[in-house]
């Protein structure tokens, strides 16, 4: 006796079958929007790196999506009976799924971090700009999505109507089966990389969202497989503090000055207590850190406005600061007893005396500053005063002083850059050249910055330090004791890449 399936268990049979082709459709589709992750990352330069990111890129991404179709729309096909239900279920749940993902690879382009908890305050500060949407750019906004989700319920009929035909190519297997292999070929390649510190590969760990790449230390450790302390060792050694081929400024900068203005810029270079300014009408700013770990460091973070990992770099280079308003008409002198980074900056080096007209930089001692600040100096220019530099400490905690309307808030040295050329008129994009931000409107409540080998990132109260061998501490600022607080791995993230844009291997 032969006994036909019962109707609902065709139904059920042809809707998994349209379930399974229209996430075949998605996954291409978020195939060509994960491609931005791709684009927004350094390229590897290796042939293995290269298959890497392919495979990680068809496997995971194509995984990631098919699981979110078995997590919220297989269930629905065996407990829902109506399919215009499920299509329409299926349609938004891969529109909004595809709306997020496009969302994280645009904000994943402009900061380097994923949509996560631990990222929702930086999330909240780059989406400060749509405060000011009108109620006709949130209507855009929504007609957009409207028209995405149009789509993908023209795409769940079109492929409903069309079931039959296309059962017929009998691709499914192929295609899931190319899947997985990229799927588990990535992870196993990676198991390797990350036993042998491979970079071109390690590198991308953080490319694509919800990606966790599989390794293997402690087990192959467990079976002789791995020394885990010839693995320390090497990946100590792949911290390379020197930057050899950077593009300084990043951008052309354009941009006009007074000339009118007489601006002094004052940097402390010893560790003495600072001269009483009481006396001075001056506005001192707190939680100001000078991060340089040496004197030439001090000099080069000051008038370029980047860490001093550029230091070596850079040498060639002449600072926007000096060079923009010299070429411009104003007069620039800098006075230092150290050497300037540059032959081309001995033509504006002047001796200790009294302030110049235009845009005098001065580094000197605590005693130097006393004799200095006098009332005829801050009656005819703005002041800017930066204590607080200690070679032995390499990122002291001083103060600011200035005549200036400095904001309050974190603040480091390679501000100052951005601050003087802000306080002559420059408008041009800060992070054309330099890594601060202009004190006198600032747009970040966290900066990055380098001491030695050491990188370290300040946010609100905490202090991150990153070591070379990849271990890290965080000490509360006010109390220097150390945190027990979680990584907050995508602040990170966004800070080396903020820190590394100089770079030609970006």
């Amino acid at each position: 006796m032969i006994l036909a399936e019962s109707p609902r268990r065709q139904r059920v049979t042809k809707l998994v079958n349209w379930g399974h082709w229209f996430a075949l459709v998605n996954i291409a589709i978020a195939l060509t929007i994960a491609s931005v992750f791709i684009f927004a990352s350094p390229l590897p330069d290796t042939v293995l790196g290269t298959a890497y990111l392919i495979a990680n890129w068809l496997g995971h991404i194509s995984f990631m999506t098919f699981f979110g179709f078995v997590i919220f729309v297989l269930p629905l096909c065996y407990l829902v009976n109506d399919p215009r239900t499920i299509k329409a279920s299926a349609s938004v749940i891969a529109a909004v799924g595809l709306a997020l993902l496009a969302f994280d690879a645009l904000l994943y382009n402009r900061t380097g971090f994923h949509i996560s908890i631990s990222s929702a305050t930086l999330i909240k500060n780059e989406a400060q700009p749509m405060n000011q949407f009108t109620l006709q750019d949130w209507g855009f906004l929504g007609l957009l999505f409207i028209v995405w989700l149009g789509f993908q319920l023209i795409l769940a009929n079109a492929i409903w109507k069309r079931i039959a035909r296309l059962q017929q190519h009998h691709i499914g297997t192929p295609v899931s089966s190319f899947f997985v292999l990229c799927f588990v070929s990535s992870h196993a390649i990676h198991v390797w990389a990350d036993a042998q510190l491979y970079q071109p590969i390690i590198q991308q760990d953080n490319m694509f969202p919800l990606s966790y790449p599989a390794t293997a230390k402690t087990t192959m450790s467990r079976y002789g497989l791995l020394d885990l302390a010839r693995y320390e060792e090497r990946k100590q050694l792949q911290f390379d503090p020197d930057i050899h081929k950077v593009r300084y400024p990043v951008n052309p900068v354009y941009c006009s000055v007074d000339k009118s203005k007489n601006l002094t810029l004052i940097v402390q270079t010893d560790a003495a207590p600072m001269p009483d300014l009481s006396a001075f009408d001056l506005r001192a700013t707190d939680r100001y850190f000078s991060t340089a770990s040496s004197m030439q460091g001090l000099v080069m973070t000051t008038l370029f406005g980047v860490p001093e990992i550029y230091e070596e770099t850079l040498e060639s280079k002449t600072p926007l600061m000096v060079a923009l308003p010299a070429a411009l008409g104003m007069p620039v002198s800098i006075t230092t007893d150290e050497a300037l980074p540059g032959s081309e900056l001995e033509q504006f080096r002047t001796p200790k005396g009294e302030a110049t007209r235009g845009l005098h930089i001065a580094f000197l001692t605590a005693d130097e500053i006393g004799a200095y600040v006098n009332s005829d100096l801050l009656a005819s220019h703005s002041v800017i005063i930066a204590g607080g530099f200690d070679p032995k400490a390499g990122d002291d905690e001083g103060t600011l002083y200035s005549n200036l309307p400095l904001q309050k808030g974190l603040s480091s040295t390679e501000d100052l850059a951005p601050t003087v050329l802000g306080a002559l008129g420059c408008s041009a994009p800060i992070w054309y050249y330099a890594t601060g931000q202009d004190l006198l409107a600032p747009k970040r409540n966290w900066f990055v910055s380098t001491s030695g080998e050491k990188v370290l990132v300040f946010q609100d109260n905490k202090r991150i330090e990153v070591l070379s061998n990849g271990s890290y501490e965080i000490t509360d600022i006010e109390t220097g004791h150390r945190s027990n607080e979680k990584l907050n791995v995508d602040l990170l993230s966004r800070a080396i890449k903020h820190l590394t844009r100089f770079s030609t291997a970006q």
